[in-house]
């Protein structure tokens, strides 16, 4: 289906958009500008000078506590972040931006989910299909709705897509290629339960066919299991064993093994970015578009590429201190592959809102690979305990502190040369920032202004 028909079909219809934020505007906009009576609905009491905008443009708002209340619209768009079996969606017709985008997109799609990871993965393989030539649409969860630029997009193009478990929950389609970092335990804050968020992540293969393919990671428990149900061709990666058919670590060499031909693809040493969850990262993108991109692109991309900003950013090198800023590390496990980066021992700064997960994980990883604790944040407590009841804790200094502003001073006071200093807070953000990417920038500002 084009997206003209699409909208054509709503004309004069009314439609809700559940959420204002960043993603749902540009929906918004396409939805006013075909006819289509629009109500955008937000808890947020007041959309400034946004909102007036969209009154002048003949869209109704329903704002404030009782945003939900009394929709009978003819369809209702759904924002990710919000359940959609939500007592007042009873009956509606539910769907949502990336719903219709996967209904209306020409261009094959390539789409990667996973509890970390998946943000640098579809970063790396956009890059490298562009490297190769290839014109490519990115977005999704990585912050860039692309339904509104559809009419751009062309048969030969391609889509890489980063899928959240939000925007998996209601799909009823798979991309063509399906990559899954990995599944550890999130956002069970939002998802009734570890079941819940697993089979949203499943979305994503699920509704393939016996001609797609689907990447799984060999050395995670729920994604090697996965990897047997998928009905397309399964491709696997792992850094710990060689695999019949994917991409493998072999000494310090990425290996590709496809059709019982093998070669190597390059070495771990041209990869720039730190940590060996970053090896994942590459061999996971090289298992979905090998075929596509040249082994010397590879190489070359894997040279230059710094990385994702908030991502284990490097932010500035002071008196022979490295200040990191990994304020995606929203979760404990983000927060272990971020510590596992650095060969020696680091000050760290953590600490955010709780998301409903456990961090008995984080507490030995804490006392091996930290040297200076400094918490701030709602979690502070869990994450101390944790540390402190761990099996190899022995003393590991530890300090709480109110603010950023203070996290920043006691670790530059506490910093000798030679040191690393990462934010990687194993918590959300939503305790005193809007996002991550707000809190990564509050930090580096900070890490900036220090003399």
């Amino acid at each position: 289906m084009e997206l003209e028909t699409y909208l054509s079909a709503l004309r004069g219809k009314r439609a809700a958009v559940i959420g204002v934020g960043v993603s749902n505007r540009p929906l918004i906009e396409l939805l006013l500008s075909h006819g289509v009576l629009v109500t955008a609905c937000d808890r947020k009491p007041d959309l400034g000078a946004y909102g007036e905008e969209l009154r002048r443009k003949g869209c109704r708002l329903q704002l404030g506590p009782d945003y939900l209340r009394g929709l009978n619209q003819d369809v209702i768009f759904r924002t990710p972040g919000v359940r959609p079996d939500l007592p007042e969606f009873r009956g509606a017709r539910l769907t949502s931006e990336m719903e219709v985008f996967f209904n209306v997109c020409p261009c094959p799609k390539i789409a990667v989910t996973g509890s970390d990871g998946k943000t640098t993965t579809t970063t790396i393989i956009a890059r490298l299909l562009e490297a190769a030539g290839k014109r490519v649409h990115l977005g999704g969860n990585i912050g860039h709705p692309l339904l509104s630029e559809t009419p751009d997009i062309r048969p030969d193009d391609i889509a890489v897509l980063e899928l959240s478990s939000f925007q998996l929950m209601t799909m009823d389609q798979s991309p063509e290629t399906a990559v899954v970092t990995n599944i550890s335990p999130n956002h069970l804050d939002v998802h009734k339960d570890y079941a819940e968020y697993i089979a949203a992540k499943e979305n994503i293969f699920t509704h393939q066919s016996a001609g797609n393919l689907a990447v799984f990671n060999a050395d995670n428990a729920v994604t090697a299991e996965e990897a047997g149900r998928a009905p397309g061709r399964v491709r696997l990666f792992s850094r710990r064993r060689e695999v019949p058919d994917g991409v493998f670590l072999r000494g310090g060499e990425i290996i590709s093994r496809r059709d019982g031909q093998e070669r190597v693809v390059m070495p771990v040493s041209d990869i720039r970015l730190p940590g060996v969850h970053n090896i994942e990262n590459y061999m996971a993108a090289i298992a979905a578009v090998e075929t596509m991109v040249p082994d010397s692109v590879i190489r070359a991309f894997a040279r230059d590429f710094a990385g994702v900003e908030h991502r284990i950013e490097l932010i500035r090198t002071r008196n022979g201190v490295r200040w990191y800023n990994d304020s995606i590390a929203s979760s404990p496990s983000r927060t272990i592959a971020g510590l596992c980066s650095f060969p020696d021992p680091v000050i760290l700064i953590a600490g955010g809102k709780d998301k409903g997960i456990s961090y008995q994980d984080l507490g030995p990883v804490v006392n091996e690979r930290v040297k200076y604790l400094i918490l701030c944040g709602a979690t502070a407590g869990v994450i101390r305990q944790s540390v402190r009841t761990a099996p190899n804790y022995s003393g590991l200094p530890i300090i709480e502190v109110n603010d950023y502003p203070s996290a920043v001073a006691e670790a530059d006071r506490a910093a000798k040369a030679g040191d690393v200093v990462i934010l990687s807070p194993a918590s959300t953000s939503f305790d005193r920032f809007a996002n991550f990417m707000e809190r990564g920038n509050v930090f580096k500002e900070l890490v900036r202004a220090l003399p």
